[in-house]
């Protein structure tokens, strides 16, 4: 996570977060801390929020009949959780995320699980098209508790370049 402090005047501080384009250099990880521990409620409200009905993610009699033998955490809940650790140090100061590729959901993840993020920095390039921002892509991996790689994908967000974030001109 970036953090820096603004001295605002006299004894006056304010903390800012992110990284303006920049800031990002090719073949940069960030470790996105702290983990997250799944919870069932978690699970089982992002699966009813999404409407997602399969009773592997909330029916523990179902779920111990399968290969699994206990609830799977929702597959867009384990991504979401990841993108969601990355902000502080990816996205903070993003202006669109502009997609994800290459989701590979590589290991089941467990309610009870806790799951670890980074992120590596894979190509950093101006934008033809907004000169007050660049694009940046990078490839997030998330571990369950063990170390094992439950997730991976590749993010391009569009950033703002320093001086040009909303926080930097609403001063935020």
């Amino acid at each position: 996570m970036v953090q820096n402090v603004k001295h605002l005047g006299g004894q006056r501080y304010r903390e800012t977060f992110g990284r303006s384009f920049e800031d990002f250099q090719v073949g940069d990880v960030y470790e996105h801390r702290p983990g997250r521990t799944i919870t069932q409620a978690d699970n089982v409200w992002f699966t009813l929020l999404t409407m997602n009905t399969h009773p592997l993610h909330f029916d523990e009699e179902y779920a111990k009949a399968t290969e699994f033998g206990r609830c799977l955490v929702a597959s867009p809940l384990t991504v979401a959780i990841m993108v969601g650790m990355s902000v502080s140090d990816v996205s903070q100061k993003a202006i669109a995320n502009l997609g994800w590729k290459e989701i590979r959901l590589t290991h089941p993840l467990f309610v009870g699980d806790t799951i670890y993020s980074e992120s590596e920095v894979l190509e950093v390039r101006e934008s033809k098209s907004r000169p007050d921002a660049g694009i940046v892509t990078v490839r997030t991996i998330g571990r369950n508790q063990a170390g094992v790689v439950v997730c991976t994908f590749e993010r391009t967000i569009l950033v703002a370049k320093r001086g040009r974030s909303v926080e930097d001109r609403i001063g935020y």
